[in-house]
């Protein structure tokens, strides 16, 4: 009896009994959110060096990756905007189907400009992290399907499909990519490329995971025809004759329906490109203004210290070995995955927005001071430990700020307020990359490294500063 209770205690702390109740449909975007990770995790660990083994300068390496990522803006915010609209499954199976696309091109072609096409049209990850329309159309839906109540715990087991997703991913590409440098007839840039082709096959997965949702993910649509129509009268722009109409055909159920609502059975074509914008409210314009300029802080903070950038950090200043900084990334986001079901505990007792304040601060600490210590054996090791410590709490914030997020905004405007938060911390990481590309050729890490811990902190304490007290209007 103590040990079933025991059992069920841990369930709930761990928020495994909220998973196990939520639908298959949220369950196959946890597995989508893991293989997309695995594939990132994969080709971040070897994307800079894959363009320095071209014979790419590190500053035309950062400025492909701000390309990819202000492709990655232009391509996400669009989609997302019209994602309620067009279907969440088809931009879903849209982003798979790109995501395969630039794997295949990274996977045979050399030159430069191909490759910045091929990143800024399709999906490729500079820093491992998330990109494309993904994170928020699932957000939205994982918000939908599941009680307000189990929020938190689902949205920390969907970041921990993430992190482990990426931790398998890195661990791999390591591992591979040094048994093939050792095989005859291998350069490392052969190398590199199987790992592409690796990636376009999980595109492949991606896309197979993607059509077998059902349409309960979908967004509940009202008529175009009368909702323009209904827009139009209480804007005044129909005559008051559209009443008097209908009050005629009340008093004459066998009455045939002509004026203005039948013109708008066919709109036209601006009509129907207008309708697939969202409609946001005042108030969560004021809530979206604050987001944006907070969330650009920290975004173009994990720019600067990009993981693309820390690996070639612990390559070209530690001397490590792919095999290491697989394994080193490998544990490294284990630490991350576990850490998010402690944020479980703490959002229960404190809320969202203290729990992803007070755990993402000590990780903005441990980042600035990695590139502090010197490149010796004692300072390696030193280094690896700061980054150990930091992935300790590094995305504890994230279920909690996800959660926050939920329930700050309306519920009709999740998708794309979540969409546009997505989108604009893309753009501010994209400068944060290619900042950091100028500062990595002037062998300035303390500046790009250090900067961004800062900047992190900072963003730490006026997040805490400005949303402290909001009320709930998410449902």
């Amino acid at each position: 009896m103590a040990r079933s209770s025991f059992l069920r205690r841990l369930s709930t702390l761990s928020g495994f009994s909220s998973v196990i109740k939520v639908s298959s449909d949220a369950k196959l975007l946890f597995l989508q959110r893991f293989v997309r990770l695995f594939a990132y995790g994969a080709t971040f660990l070897i994307l800079v060096h894959f363009l320095s083994e071209l014979g790419i300068p590190d500053d035309r390496i950062g400025l492909f990756m701000t390309f990819t990522m202000l492709g990655d803006v232009v391509i996400g915010f669009v989609l997302t905007l019209i994602t309620d609209q067009v279907g969440r499954r088809n931009v879903l199976a849209t982003g798979a189907v790109l995501m395969a696309a630039s794997g295949a091109v990274f996977s045979f072609t050399s030159t430069y400009w191909v490759l910045v096409l091929a990143s800024v049209i399709g999906v490729i990850s500079p820093s491992g992290n998330e990109i494309g329309p993904f994170r928020a159309i699932e957000e939205s839906i994982l918000a939908q399907l599941t009680n307000k109540d189990d929020r938190s715990d689902i949205f920390a087991w969907y970041t921990m499909c993430g992190t482990a997703g990426a931790a398998l991913g890195t661990l791999t590409t390591g591992w591979i990519v040094q048994a093939l440098q050792s095989l005859p007839g291998w350069t490392n840039t052969s190398a590199y490329r199987f790992i592409f082709v690796l990636y376009g096959m999980l595109g492949i997965v991606k896309l197979v995971l993607t059509l077998i949702l059902s349409r309960r993910i979908e967004v509940e649509r009202t008529e175009l025809h009368y909702q323009e129509a209904m827009e139009l009268q209480n804007e005044g722009l129909l005559s008051d004759s559209t009443s008097d109409l209908d009050h005629e055909d009340a008093n004459n159920p066998s009455a045939t329906r002509f004026g203005p609502l039948q013109a708008f059975q066919n709109p036209p074509l601006l009509s129907r490109v207008l309708a697939l914008l969202p409609k946001i409210s005042s108030a969560s314009i004021s809530i979206l203004s604050r987001l944006i300029i907070l969330f650009t802080f920290d975004s173009f903070a994990s720019g600067l210290a990009s993981p693309s950038w820390l690996t070639y950090f612990f390559t070209t200043v530690h001397s490590f070995q792919p095999s290491t900084l697989g394994t080193l990334f490998f544990y490294t986001n284990v630490l991350a995955t576990f850490s998010n079901l402690l944020a479980l505990p703490l959002a229960r007792r404190l809320g969202p927005l203290k729990t992803m304040t007070f755990t993402h601060l000590p990780s903005a600490i441990f980042l600035g001071l990695i590139p502090f210590p010197p490149p010796t054996r004692t300072g390696s090791w030193f280094a690896v430990t700061l980054l150990s410590l930091r992935a300790c709490t590094q995305s504890m914030d994230q279920a909690p700020r996800q959660a926050f997020l939920a329930a700050v905004v309306l519920p009709t405007e999740r998708t794309a307020i979540l969409g546009i938060v997505n989108v604009t911390k893309t753009l501010a990481q994209a400068g944060g990359i290619g900042t950091a590309g100028v500062l990595v050729k002037q062998t300035l890490w303390v500046q790009s490294l250090g900067g961004a811990g800062a900047l992190k902190a900072s963003y730490d304490l006026l997040i805490l500063w400005t949303f402290l007290g909001m009320k709930d209007r998410g449902g």
